[in-house]
């Protein structure tokens, strides 16, 4: 079964802020639109537009619109506190959502043209980057209070809430930037040319980078330094960890493919097509499913991950570039340019 929500996300493209609300041809767009919580089973996604966040609670297949500030892109769930966090890139602010009632806490000032937002819920902070800034926001999550950290660029975050590291990747950086939970900086890594997306698995203390520059995968084991490199395809742009099997996948939207990374021996197992421009990815570790959003095929490649091969071809709107999977209540959600534009597949069908 499928339900489409009546949402118009536009999400914040690589190029910078100015090209949020473009018709996507051919250019990488941003994948943080939408965000589940796996506590809850509940669904998150950005409409900038309408300057909402639209809430879409599977328990009663009811969808409600929570109004934040101005063009939202961003959107991050912290599971600890059951509270939503949205960076409003016109607005300069970060909205605060309580999860069970679905409505505002508060509204905080984050700086101008605020780009990502990440939770790590062991430290219980909330991290905003903001685009041509080298500044990051820390905020508390119980009080809400602001601490800022000049840490350098961020067009990416990850999180590892069990050894308590945040990461921060500067398209334009050779450098990944190591903060703890007091907002110290304890280190610096050179990642190599046009470092683009993360990964994190905490099963393995393992932290994955593309470098679509370098058209490869580094994995970096967080508690010795050691770094490996694993050839991919071209331009690989999104990156996603089955931590049941410790198998990664990297999509390559410049050769349409998808990478197949055994995490434990660091080598390429196998390499599956896709559909055309592919960017944006999410397991599903329970089915030993992966997910591919094809921006310009308007599909999603459903991969099976015991075969590494395609299992089936499922349509959507126009242009999807952002995909979540809530493994405990068997539904993907896709987030396209196109009315409506997130699309709810049961995959229990």
């Amino acid at each position: 079964m499928r339900v489409t929500v009546g949402l118009l996300v536009c999400a914040g493209a690589t190029t910078g802020a100015n090209a949020q609300n473009v018709e996507p041809s051919t250019a990488l767009i941003g994948s943080r639109a939408v965000a589940v919580n796996s506590q809850t089973g509940k669904v998150y996604a950005i409409d900038s537009r309408q300057g909402s966040v639209s809430v879409f609670d599977p328990r009663v297949k009811s969808t409600v619109s929570v109004r934040v500030g101005a063009e939202p892109v961003a959107i991050a769930v912290n599971e600890a506190t059951g509270r939503i966090y949205v960076a409003n890139n016109q607005g300069g602010s970060l909205s605060v959502i309580d999860g069970p009632s679905d409505s505002v806490l508060a509204t905080l000032q984050v700086g101008s043209l605020p780009y990502v937002v990440a939770a790590n819920p062991a430290a219980n902070k909330i991290y905003v980057s903001n685009t041509f800034s080298d500044v990051i926001t820390v905020i508390d999550g119980v009080t809400n209070a602001i601490t800022t950290v000049k840490a350098g660029s961020a067009d990416a975050i990850a999180v590892d809430a069990a050894l308590d590291k945040v990461y921060l990747l500067g398209y334009e950086n050779t450098n990944l930037i190591v903060m703890d939970k007091t907002t110290n900086i304890t280190g610096k890594k050179q990642v190599g040319m046009h470092p683009w997306a993360m990964a994190v698995n905490e099963a393995t203390s393992t932290l994955y980078v593309t470098r679509v520059g370098n058209a490869q995968l580094m994995a970096l084991d967080e508690k010795s330094g050691v770094t490996t490199t694993i050839p991919t395809g071209a331009f690989p742009c999104a990156v996603a960890v089955n931590p049941a099997t410790n198998m990664v996948y990297v999509v390559n939207h410049g050769d349409d493919t998808v990478t197949v990374v055994d995490g434990t021996k660091r080598e390429v197992v196998a390499t599956v097509k896709v559909g055309f421009l592919p960017q944006a990815v999410a397991v599903d570790a329970k089915k030993n499913r992966v997910y591919v959003a094809n921006s310009h095929s308007d599909t999603i490649s459903v991969l099976d991950g015991n075969r590494n091969s395609v299992l089936k071809t499922i349509h959507t709107g126009k242009n999807p570039f952002a995909v979540a999977v809530d493994a405990n209540n068997g539904k993907l959600y896709v987030v396209s340019y196109s009315a409506p534009a997130l699309t709810v597949i049961d995959l229990t069908d």
